[in-house]
């Protein structure tokens, strides 16, 4: 096969979806020992058109060509065996299984058997090698949402495919497992294997790709080679078709104490605090929590929010103890909690938009009076979201859980900020959004700390809690292990604090 016949070639794909075209004539090219970059917002079609290489969608319109031969993919099956691979922004891992099974899940074995002494030495290598580890007799069910999407990044690792697709494959890595993840990537590129990577993070897209294609509104509208002519903001330009917005954390002064966690011991998957957490969030003021996935922040962030109860401990809003907490207490004292996993714990996938923007309010003025759902109130609360976030596609109608994950999280985003929390509890606001949305998210999160809310911010994109916060603590192990004023932080030690290599600095206080 000569080297110069492209490993993929996606020519002329369209797919629609009822009146709405999520891809229309894509041609896209990718060749062997290639990275590109698919960039575009939220809603450009880059998940639907990798949806159609992987065998998830049928294409209306196209073909696709794997090494000149032109292929037909029916079925994620096919795409595995004529060796294309995909870590998608939600796992589909199977959650009674294993993280070892799921990994040897539809690999043929020999004589019937499936090589799991292979297997374990393989996970290993891939562990020790990039840093990705997973204990291999873990239950998925138990692995946090972050877990998952590193079980799906091993999984893509472990199968060696000839294209490899990675849609926001970092969102949930240190720095360092970043670095890890890059130079595995780099050892495939240098195999020979064409890479697509897609990822809103552009400092990550130009330090990885050898070229750059965007998409808008399901079309590609620019395409270039990743060289020193690349900026970021050249590129979030021709992904919006204007100038995006930055917005900047102005310090400024912090109120009294709002809410404060005492004591706080977390049970994580058999897993207790080695110390209790003590935390607290002043009024105006931003608390980044910042760890690798899986560290204690989703239970922190259940505990306090009333979802589920800690060991021990005590959570208080401006003085007043809160007795019994429940997610209804909680929202009563003035608290909202945007969870990480927005289809599990967030919305209900099966129900509208219009209906689910008001999920824990159905009883409250203005959707009920006496008793009497009010569905003008409702529809027209969800079309103000709809047009203020830029929520596509814009039908309130329309079943949250086939709306792409980016547009999901607009929804939340819009529907618990639209409260004016008093307190703001707020896990992964901008995982899988566009330059636009984010810039829109950031932007709300400061009106809101400027009017006095005390935010929690956990995150696991570092440039966003030093972009935000006005302190950060990390987490490791289910405690809070070292904490200080944003001034006085660097992403160096706060990486180091994330693999429980503390920094030298004593904690603040």
């Amino acid at each position: 096969m000569s080297e110069e016949v492209p490993v993929l070639v996606l020519s002329g794909i369209t797919k629609t979806f009822g009146n709405v075209i999520a891809n229309n004539a894509v041609t896209l090219e990718v060749r062997r020992g290639e990275i590109v970059g698919l960039l575009g917002e939220n809603g450009a079609g880059k998940t639907t058109l990798m949806n159609v290489l992987f065998g998830l969608y049928r294409a209306d319109e196209g073909t696709i060509l794997v090494e000149g031969k032109q292929i037909h993919v029916t079925s994620t099956a096919d795409a595995i065996s004529l060796g294309i691979g995909m870590v998608q922004q939600h796992s589909h891992a199977v959650e009674r299984h294993t993280v070892l099974d799921n990994l040897l899940l539809g690999l043929p074995g020999s004589n019937g058997l499936l090589d799991k002494t292979s297997a374990l030495q393989r996970l290993k290598e891939i562990g020790d090698a990039y840093g990705l580890r997973l204990d291999p007799a873990r239950p998925v069910h138990t692995l946090a949402v972050g877990e998952r999407q590193r079980l799906d990044i091993i999984r893509a690792l472990f199968r060696r495919a000839r294209v490899l697709i990675l849609d926001e494959p970092t969102s949930v890595l240190t720095p360092q497992e970043v670095e890890g993840l890059f130079s595995a990537l780099r050892a495939l590129k240098a195999d020979g294997v064409g890479i697509i990577f897609i990822s809103h993070k552009l400092n990550e897209v130009r330090a990885i790709t050898d070229r750059v294609v965007v998409m808008r509104r399901g079309e590609v509208v620019a395409g270039v080679d990743n060289d020193d002519t690349v900026t970021n903001l050249s590129l979030a330009t021709m992904m919006c078709g204007h100038e995006p917005e930055r917005v900047v954390r102005v310090p400024h002064q912090i109120g009294d104490p709002r809410l404060v966690a005492r004591g706080i011991e977390l049970d994580s998957h058999g897993s207790q605090s080695p110390l209790p957490i003590n935390l607290t969030i002043h009024s105006g003021e931003i608390l980044g929590i910042a760890g690798v996935s899986g560290n204690g922040q989703v239970a922190l962030a259940e505990a306090i929010a009333g979802v589920k109860l800690p060991r021990h401990g005590s959570v208080s809003i401006d003085g007043v103890s809160i007795d019994n907490p429940s997610p209804a207490v909680m929202q009563k004292a003035g608290l909202a909690f945007i969870p990480e996993d927005r289809i599990g714990a967030g919305f209900v996938g099966p129900m509208a938009l219009k209906d689910n923007m008001v999920l824990s309010r159905f009883s409250d003025a203005p959707f009920s009076r006496k008793g009497w759902i009010n569905w003008k109130n409702i529809l027209d609360f969800a079309n103000m979201q709809i047009a203020e976030y830029d929520i596509r596609p814009p039908d309130p109608r329309m079943p949250v859980g086939l709306m792409s994950g980016g547009n999901q999280q607009k929804a939340i985003v819009a529907r618990e900020l639209a409260f004016e929390p008093r307190v703001l509890i707020i896990a992964q606001p901008t995982r899988g959004l566009d330059v636009s949305a984010i810039a829109f998210v950031h932007r709300s999160l400061m009106r809101l700390r400027d009017s006095g809310c005390a935010i929690m911010l956990i995150s696991d994109d570092l440039d966003e809690i030093f972009q935000l916060s006005d302190r950060v603590a990390v987490m490791y192990e289910n405690s809070v292990v070292w904490e200080t004023p944003i001034e006085t932080a660097t992403v160096s030690t706060v990486g180091l604090a994330m693999n429980g290599s503390l920094p030298t600095q004593d904690a603040a206080a």
